[in-house]
């Protein structure tokens, strides 16, 4: 049997505590309102989208730049808003970026791609690429996180839409799935299910974390209901259990599923009861931190910190909470391009922090 870990009520810390000791906080800029997604430019500039629709660069000095012009009108309300903002692997050729988002009304809305080019402070050529079909009327579970993969193809993760969880299980439908497009929105080739041909895995509910390591595994975690957030390794058409197996509660306390397990249905790498609320995701394959080379760093709302998995041959043998003295809800982390790790904190105002060896 596979060795999960788990995480109840105590923190699991790994065995070596003292990269503790070892790193020290930068704030790179501040006064951001419900910053949500970072990318990282050429220039040495950042993109960050903040929920509320509006897409600013931060130069390399910190500075936050106005609003990015023409970026497509969201629906902001609730969970829903401006999510992920996704550099094309050719970038420097063609400037295409590409925003995942609330598209839509209160009786209609759902998780949409538009695809631009980035000329200056504002977009061109702006075109919606992509939107889950059937759309909802719920203003919460959309997923949202987009990565390119080494073939060129693209991932987006969507949410059940809350109401809607037995659609995560349902192939027809585009609610709690692994997408894979191509970079123009088509369905990429390959993909398991001939008659569902964007679904990538299913089972999933409100998947807010998404990395693809260099080796090109895809590391993704979504959010449980009252305990159950869940790691996982996504693999072409698997099924991932949600809502037919979890390790959590309905909020009310009443009992989802009485299964945690099933034939045919994945088991997390590590899940965590009570919730920690995961939020973005990287793996770190820097040079900044050596002791930390092929961890896992998921950010962490409820739990208020930013939690390292460490990792040895793709499991899991210890974990380590990073930022708790700070009491910040953690919305995003990357892996910049100079090795350090940047974390979005969540809020009006949100801070751009950077993480770099003391």
């Amino acid at each position: 049997m596979k060795l999960k870990w788990v995480v109840l009520g105590v923190l699991l810390l790994s065995a070596v505590s003292a990269s503790a000791q070892s790193w020290r906080i930068e704030v790179v800029a501040g006064g951001l309102a419900n910053p949500w997604s970072l990318a990282f430019l050429p220039d040495q500039s950042m993109l960050v989208t903040e929920l509320g629709g509006q897409l600013r660069r931060i130069d390399a000095r910190g500075n936050v730049g106005e609003p990015i012009a023409n970026v497509p009108t969201v629906y902001f309300s609730g969970q829903g808003g401006l999510f992920d903002v996704l550099l094309h692997p050719r970038f420097e050729q063609n400037q295409l970026i590409y925003l995942s988002f609330a598209d839509g009304g209160e009786k209609d809305n759902a998780t949409a791609i538009v695809r631009a080019r980035l000329v200056g402070d504002r977009l061109e050529n702006a075109e919606q690429i992509y939107r889950v079909s059937p759309g909802k009327d719920t203003a919460a579970h959309y997923g949202g996180r987009m990565v390119f993969m080494a073939d060129g193809t693209l991932l987006l993760t969507t949410g059940d839409g809350f109401t809607y969880r037995e659609a995560a299980q349902d192939i027809d439908s585009g609610l709690g799935k692994t997408m894979r497009l191509n970079d123009d929105g088509s369905p990429a080739r390959g993909n398991p299910f001939p008659e569902s041909p964007y679904v990538w895995s299913y089972g999933h509910r409100s998947p807010q974390g998404l990395v693809v390591a260099v080796d090109g595994t895809v590391w993704q975690h979504e959010h449980g209901p009252r305990g159950g957030d869940e790691v996982n390794r996504i693999e072409p058409g698997l099924n991932y259990g949600w809502p037919a197996i979890t390790y959590g509660l309905d909020y009310s306390g009443a009992t989802i599923s009485p299964y945690s397990e099933w034939p045919g249905m994945e088991q997390p790498l590590v899940y965590w009861v009570p919730s920690i609320a995961p939020s973005g995701l990287t793996i770190y394959e820097g040079e900044l931190f050596p002791e930390w080379h092929g961890d896992l760093f998921v950010g962490a709302l409820a739990g208020q910190e930013l939690r390292r998995i460490d990792m040895q041959e793709q499991e899991v043998v210890g974990q380590e909470s990073l930022l708790e003295d700070r009491g910040d809800r953690i919305r995003d982390v990357r892996t910049g391009p100079d090795g350090a790790i940047y974390v979005l904190t969540d809020g009006d105002p949100g801070e751009l922090l950077r993480l770099v060896p003391n």
